[in-house]
């Protein structure tokens, strides 16, 4: 049994049934096939172009991962900060927040708590992997 049902899925049984000689009323089993072969191609197609527009998406994306680099140092700096730094448009608190989450994972920055000054505590980054502590480093 197939896990999930998708159009692919249904669109090969047809053909399968359409060359095992099955009847369609009205249509022939070739005319079927070739429509399930041009349907399962343009799928195809669709699947690449949404792959390269999510390649090209990464790229803008590194842009603004790279910008939000450039402004780190080895200080801690809010995201408000941060933003106010960044020069690029359409910036938002969100879109930093993912990009140094992206930089954390990749140990190109590390965060920790400071305070906002307000007597709330908010996440702190700076530039470099987070420093070993002494339980890590045993």
């Amino acid at each position: 049994m197939v896990e999930k049902i998708t159009k692919r899925v249904v669109l090969e049984a047809i053909k399968k049934a359409a060359e095992a000689g099955a009847t369609f009323e009205g249509v022939t089993a070739e005319d079927v096939i070739a429509y399930v072969d041009t349907t399962i191609e343009q799928l195809d197609n669709k699947a690449a172009k949404a792959k390269e527009r999510a390649a090209q998406k990464k790229v803008e994306g590194d842009a603004l991962r790279d910008a939000v680099e450039a402004v780190l140092t080895d200080e801690f700096q809010t995201i408000a900060a941060i933003v106010a730094q960044v020069d690029e448009d359409a910036v938002t608190p969100a879109k930093v927040t993912a990009r140094l989450t992206q930089l954390c994972k990749s140990g190109l920055a590390h965060k920790t708590k400071v305070d906002a000054g307000d007597g709330r505590k908010v996440n702190g980054y700076a530039a470099g992997p987070a420093p070993e502590t002494e339980d890590e480093a045993e």
